[in-house]
């Protein structure tokens, strides 16, 4: 499928749509890439979505801005990397983090510039890019936001691991498990209503982790070469290695939901319903709305525009 299905039936009053007040960028390196790369996030006008532009390509070669879409996620490994369908190698990785940041802070418009194939990882959260969201202000566009709403329960899978998306009366409730060997992780589990608030308090702080036995065979494979323990987490054991510990007892968990967050948000609006997962990562959160969009049986949009009309909306997206 390209784009989302054809014909949508309108609801309830939501919300309005949001972008950024001004223009806001940081400077900082790539987990995976270790390059240096700047970031600078621009309000867009309302019905423009969530776009990446890469700043550092020759655009009379092609087109150099990627939506943020479910359906331009091009890598799944230790990151969600999206990319443009009509020039592949125009591709932004590590979106995780700055997409829960927008979609925590209400943000439905804005344009992510990135003179790099990354975004920066910062402190390894969302912490942030929270910040620079609140530097720049969030304001209102007076135009309706739609909710995409689960009407049939929807279920990947790859061994132990699962995703699901079910249907619920209102709002968005996340309830996640992770279980890992280290004795420092182990098995913990986390539910949350997602709100702003919510996300704001108890995930974005919430730091990328890994396992040290990893790490060797993750720059091998080119991957966390700027990797350090001033973006992430590393577990030895039943040992932290960052010397000030952890931010939060349960922050692994925490952050794999700060992870489905921003890969959530690639459905192209905010989800009404309930997702459950056990061990999910991102490529399972992408098979997930890939999944939903299947068949149109499984979701409807709803916005405050009632019932008798249609939305109807191209099945491409310009890229």
């Amino acid at each position: 499928m390209d784009g989302l299905p054809h014909s949508l039936t309108l609801q309830t009053d939501l919300t309005v749509q949001r972008t950024l007040a001004s223009s806001v960028g940081c400077v900082g390196v790539g987990l995976h890439s270790g390059r240096r790369t700047t970031l600078v996030m621009h309000p867009l006008p309302a019905g423009s979505g969530i776009i990446f532009r890469r700043t550092d390509l020759d655009p009379s070669v092609g087109p150099v801005e990627i939506p943020a879409r479910f359906d331009h996620v091009a890598d799944t490994r230790m990151c969600t990397v999206v990319a443009n369908k009509q020039r592949p190698q125009c591709r932004v990785g590590t979106i995780e983090n700055v997409m829960a940041a927008l979609v925590g802070s209400g943000i439905h418009n804005a344009l992510i510039d990135v003179d790099g194939p990354e975004v920066p990882i910062l402190d390894g959260s969302s912490r942030d890019f929270l910040f620079l969201i609140d530097c720049a202000g969030v304001v209102e566009q007076y135009a309706p936001q739609a909710q995409i709403e689960v009407l049939r329960s929807v279920r990947v899978e790859q061994g132990e691991a699962f995703a699901e998306l079910r249907p619920a009366a209102d709002g968005f409730t996340m309830a996640l498990s992770i279980e890992f060997p280290a004795a420092a992780i182990g098995r913990q589990a986390y539910t949350m209503r997602f709100s702003p608030e919510n996300f704001r308090q108890e995930l974005a702080m919430c730091r990328t982790f890994t396992q040290a036995h990893e790490v060797q065979a993750l720059r091998a494979a080119g991957l966390a070469l700027g990797g350090s323990l001033d973006n992430a987490v590393v577990v030895d054991g039943d040992k932290i290695l960052n010397q000030s510990g952890l931010r939060m007892a349960d922050e692994f968990v925490r952050h794999k939901m700060l992870d489905a967050v921003g890969d959530l948000a690639l459905a192209g609006a905010p989800l009404r319903g309930r997702m459950l997962s056990h061990r999910t990562g991102h490529a399972l959160n992408n098979r997930l709305l890939h999944a939903l969009f299947a068949d149109d049986a499984n979701w409807r949009l709803v916005s405050e525009n009632t019932a008798s009309h249609k939305l109807w909306q191209s099945a491409s997206v310009a890229a």
